[in-house]
């Protein structure tokens, strides 16, 4: 039994980086790909996860061997500059992602409302509920209560998807046929581009990787943890990968089937149940509000984390102004419910924040990853710098795909 508990306790922080990356971004991102190309981009997932592994290890072994997180070492070893960057860069990115995420979260939670009350609940008490219920669980101010927190909430969303998986799941040649590249054929009101580098940018995300390194400093890892760390790396990766599929095929087997387009996630509510029945929708709205609470709580620390990191100060949430911060980044939750409209402007800074953030964040780890002096023995291969440059070029046009449907998108507004 100590042994069964000692594993599932080395496995939490993969688990609380599978809750940081797949929110209800992922989610919308996920289930338009699958709605309008059914499963002919599953290996851009592949691919993502496949990136995401590799960074993963390397930024926590690179933890391992020297003792310093990445932010520490961007300071120390290139510049001072390139960390506040980071912070700046993701605290931007979060931002936009609190706001779309909530607002997300209260439609779909607004929407769902209506099949028990006449007119529903509105929107607004969702996200005072939700945003109250993560802020709370920060005022304790424990890693480890976040990670036992996050764990239940990813478990339900996992479950969830799954079962939705096994429902609406379209047939299994369509989703081998799906592994093999290619680029479909962008048709009228769609941009596979944008929604390629969309499911790219949700899963391969540069703060999953800093904040890595960080909770891996924090867990007392050293090079005699380096398989723990592997595997805890790869179930993170692996969990990515299968709930990720899930979702798109769920979309695939029956919305892509009817031809219907996807533009928002709570189209969800009302097209799954003529398609599937109430008990998917159900499943699937309850995996969905796991999946936005569970990117919740990261988001909300994320800066506190970050900001101790820099000044090389133990993690401490529990700091008054760490307290101020996690309310008034909870309170960008309200934008949307109060306001009713889509923060454009917000949310195409955090997506060329997340454009930049990628190919910087590759850089990085191979400038000081190649440090001799730093690595000493464990310097990088020749063959994983020959996988960094290919992870590097990848984000450049990552980069360049986003960039252009971000203005095409802007462009038909």
């Amino acid at each position: 039994m100590n042994n069964i508990k000692t594993f599932f306790k080395s496995l939490l922080p993969g688990i609380f980086l599978f809750g940081f990356t797949v929110g209800t971004g992922s989610v919308t991102a996920m289930a338009k790909a699958g709605a309008d190309y059914g499963m002919s981009l599953l290996w851009t997932i592949f691919i993502s996860c496949a990136i995401t592994y590799f960074l993963i290890h390397l930024f926590g072994k690179f933890t391992l061997v020297t003792g310093m997180t990445a932010l520490q070492s961007f300071r120390k070893h290139i510049h001072p500059a390139v960390a506040i960057f980071f912070i700046v860069a993701l605290t931007t990115q979060i931002c936009g992602s609190v706001i779309g995420v909530m607002g997300i979260l209260a439609d779909v939670c607004y929407e769902w409302s209506k099949n028990f009350i006449d007119g529903g609940i509105s929107a607004i008490y969702f996200a005072l509920f939700f945003i109250a219920f993560v802020y709370i669980i920060f005022l304790i101010g424990k890693t480890e209560v976040f990670e036992k927190v996050l764990a239940i909430f990813v478990a339900i969303m996992s479950v969830c998807f799954l079962i939705n998986f096994i429902i609406l799941m379209p047939p299994a040649i369509e989703i081998l046929k799906g592994m093999v590249p290619n680029v479909p054929n962008t048709g009228a009101g769609k941009n596979s581009f944008l929604v390629i580098a969309s499911m790219v940018g949700t899963t391969v995300f540069s703060g999953l990787f800093i904040l890595r390194t960080i909770l891996v400093k924090e867990a007392g890892w050293t090079m005699a943890d380096l398989k723990t760390q592997n595997r805890d790396a790869l179930f993170s990766a692996f969990l990515m990968f299968i709930v990720s599929t899930s979702i798109m095929a769920a979309a695939a087997g029956s919305l892509y089937v009817q031809g219907i387009t996807l533009t928002n996630v709570t189209q969800m509510i009302y097209l799954l149940e003529p398609l599937a029945g109430a008990a998917a929708v159900a499943i699937f709205t309850i995996g969905l509000i796991a999946a936005g609470v569970s990117s919740q709580f990261p988001n909300v620390a994320l800066l506190p984390w970050l900001l101790d990191d820099f000044h090389q100060r133990k993690p401490n949430l529990k700091r008054p102004s760490y307290r101020i911060i996690a309310l008034v980044i909870s309170s960008l939750g309200l934008i949307v419910p109060i306001f009713s409209v889509k923060p454009i402007a917000v949310m195409v800074s955090s997506q060329a924040f997340g454009a930049l953030l990628l190919p910087a964040t590759v850089g990085c780890i191979f400038y000081i990853g190649n440090k001799k002096a730093l690595m000493g023995t464990y310097k990088f291969s020749t063959v994983t710098n020959a996988i960094l440059s290919m992870i590097f070029v990848f984000a450049l046009v990552m980069s360049y795909m986003s960039y252009n449907g971000i203005i095409s998108t802007l462009q038909a507004l």
